[in-house]
C-alpha cells in the first residue's frame, strides 16, 4: 500500500517537473502578485519581502533580532517574519507550491531541498554566491551537503548551520549512582537501567516516539551495529534491515516503558526536552539545538557528548541535515531576498544565530569565535565531525520522497513497534522496501 502511494506521488512529481504549476503567490515579492510557476523577477531590491522560518517558536527571537539588524542596515527593505513550527513546515511549503502563497525567502534544510527543488520551486544560488561577499567564507562540506541534497545539479540553499546528535546526561545523577559517563552503548544501557525508579517517577532515559522519531532510531541502530553505509555495495539496496540493525532496534525499543516514561510514545522533541528538563530523567538523545534549554534547567549539572561508541570503540552516527536559507523562484524581489540571506550569513550574524541555537556555524570566521570553545557540546560535536573519530552514515536526503518516508509514512509505524503491535524486523523490512523503490526510481531518473 505504501509503495503504491509512493509511486503515485512520484508520478505526480514527474508531471510537476514537466509542466508549469499555475500558482498565485499572494504573499511574495514587491506587490504580492507572484506566480509560483513563473520565474519571478529580480525586483527593485527594495520594499517588502516575506521570510518563512522553518523552526518558528524555537528560533523566533533570534531571527527577529537578525531582521532588526538587517532593516537598520537596509532601511529601504522590510522583512515580514512568519514563524512556522518545524513539524509543519514541509507541508505548508508543499501546499503553497501547489496552491500559491510562497514567500520570497525561507528555510531550506537538506531534508527538504530535494522535494522543493524537484518541483521547480527554488532559485539556483551558485551564481549569486560566487559574486557575493560570502564567496569562500562558507564551510565547504556544508555547502556540498546541501548541493547534493538538492539533487547535485545546483545549489538551492545557503548553509546556516550544522547540527549533530548529542547524548545529554545528568552528571549529578550519574555521580550519585556511581556511574561512568555513557561513552559506550554498554555504559548507556547500564545507566538507563540503574537510574530508573518507577515508584519515584524517575527514569534513566527518554525515547522519542512522536515526530522526528525515525532519525533518532536510525542513529541508535547504526551506532550499535557499526554499519557505516546506508546502501549496500550495489548502491541499490538499503542496509536498514540488515540483521545487525534489526537486533539493535529491538534492543533500543526495548527501553520503552522499562526505563522510560510511557508518555514517550507521543513525544516530539519539544515535549521530550521539556520532560528531560523537568529533572527526573537521566539521559536524553537530541541534538545541539536544545543545549541552551538544558543550561537554563541544570546549569553545570549536565553534559552533552557525542553519541556512544560501539563495536571496537568506533563511533557511527547518521548524518544530521545541514540547515540553510533559499530563495523561492516565484519571488518578485529576488535581489532583496538575496541581500537578506547574505546579511544573515555574515560573520557577526551567523555567529549570533548559532550561539543562540548551539549549533556549528557555516560561516568559517564565525566557527572560530570564542563562544564555541565555551559551549562544550558544540565544541565536541565540531571535533567529532572533523577529527576522523566518527563514521557518518549519509542519509539519502537527495530522494524527493525521503522526508515523506522518514516522517509521515513511518513515524506511526514506529509507534506500533514501540507498543508491541509490530516487530522491529517487520518495520525495517517495510521501510527498506519503500527506500529501495525510491532509490530505483531516482537512479532511473538520473540515468
Amino acid at each position: 500500500m505504501k509503495i503504491s502511494n509512493h509511486r503515485s506521488r512520484r508520478a505526480a512529481l514527474a508531471v510537476a517537473l514537466g509542466s508549469v504549476l499555475a500558482l498565485t503567490a499572494t504573499a511574495c515579492g514587491d506587490d504580492g502578485s507572484g506566480t509560483g510557476g513563473d520565474k519571478g523577477s529580480e525586483g527593485s531590491g527594495k520594499g517588502e519581502i516575506v521570510f518563512w522560518d522553518n523552526n518558528g517558536g524555537v528560533r523566533t527571537d533570534i531571527w527577529k533580532e537578525i531582521i532588526a539588524d538587517f532593516e537598520k542596515a537596509n532601511p529601504d527593505i522590510k522583512v515580514e517574519y512568519v514563524g512556522i513550527a518545524a513539524t509543519e513546515y514541509q507541508s505548508k511549503v508543499d501546499t503553497a507550491i501547489q496552491g500559491g502563497g510562497l514567500p520570497d525567502v525561507g528555510g531550506v534544510g537538506a531534508a527538504m531541498a530535494a522535494g522543493f527543488a524537484a518541483q521547480g520551486a527554488l532559485e539556483p544560488l551558485d551564481g549569486r554566491l560566487a559574486k557575493s561577499s560570502l564567496n569562500g567564507k562558507l564551510n565547504e562540506a556544508m555547502t556540498e551537503s546541501l548541493k547534493s541534497a538538492g539533487g547535485g545539479d545546483a545549489l538551492y540553499s545557503i548553509p546556516t548551520s550544522a547540527n549533530n546528535g548529542v547524548l545529554y546526561y545528568r552528571t549529578d545523577l550519574f555521580k550519585a549512582a556511581g556511574l561512568d559517563a555513557p561513552t559506550t552503548w554498554d555504559k548507556f544501557y547500564k545507566a538507563a537501567e540503574k537510574l530508573t525508579d518507577k515508584d519515584k517517577n524517575k527514569f534513566g532515559y527518554t525515547i522519542r516516539g512522536g515526530a522526528g522519531s525515525i532519525a533518532q532510531a536510525l542513529d541508535a541502530m547504526y551506532g550499535q551495529s557499526g554499519i557505516t553505509s546506508f546502501w549496500d555495495s550495489s548502491g541499490e539496496k538499503t542496509t536498514v534491515n540488515d540483521p545487525k540493525n534489526v537486533a539493535a532496534l529491538e534492543k533500543y525499543v526495548g527501553l520503552y516503558k522499562k526505563v522510560t516514561p510511557a508518555a514517550d510514545l507521543n513525544n516530539d522533541f519539544t515535549k521530550m526536552v521539556a520532560q528531560f528538563d523537568s529533572g527526573t530523567i537521566g539521559m536524553l538523545n537530541h541534538n545541539l539545538g536544545s543545549y541552551q534549554d538544558h543550561v537554563k534547567a541544570f546549569g553545570d549539572k549536565f553534559r552533552g557528548i557525542p553519541q556512544p561508541t560501539g563495536p571496537g570503540g568506533k563511533r557511527v552516527q547518521v548524518s544530521n541535515p545541514v540547515d540553510g536559507l533559499g530563495v523561492f523562484k516565484s519571488s518578485k524581489n529576488k535581489e532583496a531576498a538575496w541581500k537578506f540571506i547574505e546579511f544573515a550569513m555574515s560573520h557577526e550574524q551567523n555567529s549570533k544565530f548559532n550561539e543562540s541555537a548551539g549549533q556549528v556555524p557555516a560561516n568559517n570566521d564565525a566557527a572560530q569565535d570564542e563562544w564555541i570553545q565555551k559551549a562544550e557540546p558544540t565544541k565536541l560535536a565540531a571535533a567529532a565531525l572533523t577529527d576522523g573519530s566518527t563514521s557518518i552514515v549519509q542519509l539519502p536526503y537527495y530522494l524527493p520522497d525521503w522526508n515523506t518516508i522518514s516522517k509521515a509514512d513511518n513515524e506511526p509505524a514506529f509507534q506500533k513497534v514501540m507498543d508491541g503491535q509490530t516487530s522491529a524486523k517487520e518495520f525495517l523490512d517495510s521501510l527498506a522496501d519503500q527506500l529501495n523503490t525510491a532509490q530505483a526510481e531516482w537512479n532511473e531518473q538520473k540515468g
